[in-house]
């Protein structure tokens, strides 16, 4: 393969530098965000008419731009959909801003941006009250993130907390239940009616959940499954998770 032929590099750094959103529904949930400070939008002309038929696009510069420059600017495997949105990073929340939690996803030093996305999106698709994280050992928001998260980036909070484990104490102390999940463990998931507010503990995969993390939850399952493959990707087993906690909801 001739070395034009590989995606190009984005041009800064998603480690650093400033956030790009992009996607029709990745941008469309920031716009709508009153809490997300907005700085500039590069649009093709083609992009910015979609997106103005979901919404508004009001109260923000609006650059034209062409899908090779976006290629550029965000690295050739980026499906922005002739759309990025600069922004600063979403406010997290902490544990306290959740007055009244029923359903929460709690991560265990899960770093991958796509598996975070997608955990997002599904926590939002069920209604979760948010996704918590680690100050330490969690990815930082970046496009690939939100990409993933198809707009749930803007919809679902994120609480980052310093110490999972006291974090985990202060859930239980709240009456939530902590269900963590292995796929060695004795029991196996059983649907839940939505009763009683839970915590679905994920670790990351390969290490699983750390061993405070396991001594801390008052449930350690596994998903049942039959199969010759035991494990599942952590965003696949997040959502069959929050589908058994839902399942008994009326």
């Amino acid at each position: 393969m001739s070395r034009n032929k590989f995606p190009p590099k984005p041009r800064h750094d998603p480690d650093e530098g400033p956030v790009y959103l992009y996607g029709i529904h990745t941008v469309r949930a920031a716009l709508d965000n009153g809490g997300r400070i907005k700085r500039r939008l590069l649009a093709t002309p083609n992009a910015l008419a979609r997106l103005k038929e979901t919404g508004p696009v009001e109260g923000i510069p609006v650059s034209e731009t062409t899908p090779r420059d976006l290629d550029k600017l965000l690295g050739g495997e980026a499906v922005h959909q002739g759309l990025a949105l600069e922004v600063d990073a979403v406010s997290r929340f902490g544990l306290a801003d959740i007055s009244r939690p029923r359903l929460l996803v709690v991560l265990d030093q899960i770093t991958d941006p796509h598996n975070v996305g997608a955990i997002l999106r599904t926590a939002c698709a069920f209604g979760a009250d948010a996704v918590v994280t680690t100050s330490r050992y969690a990815p930082r928001e970046t496009g690939v993130m939100a990409k993933a998260a198809s707009g749930a980036l803007d919809l679902v909070p994120l609480v980052e907390v310093r110490n999972l484990a006291d974090s985990l104490l202060d859930l239980k102390a709240r009456g939530v239940t902590i269900l963590g999940f292995d796929s060695e463990a004795e029991m196996r998931l059983a649907p839940r009616d939505g009763t009683t507010p839970l915590a679905i503990v994920l670790g990351a995969e390969g290490k699983g959940l750390r061993q405070r993390t396991r001594e801390l939850c008052d449930e350690m399952v596994r998903l049942d499954m039959p199969g010759p493959i035991k494990s599942l990707n952590v965003s696949n087993a997040a959502a069959i998770a929050l589908f058994a906690a839902t399942a008994g909801r009326s």
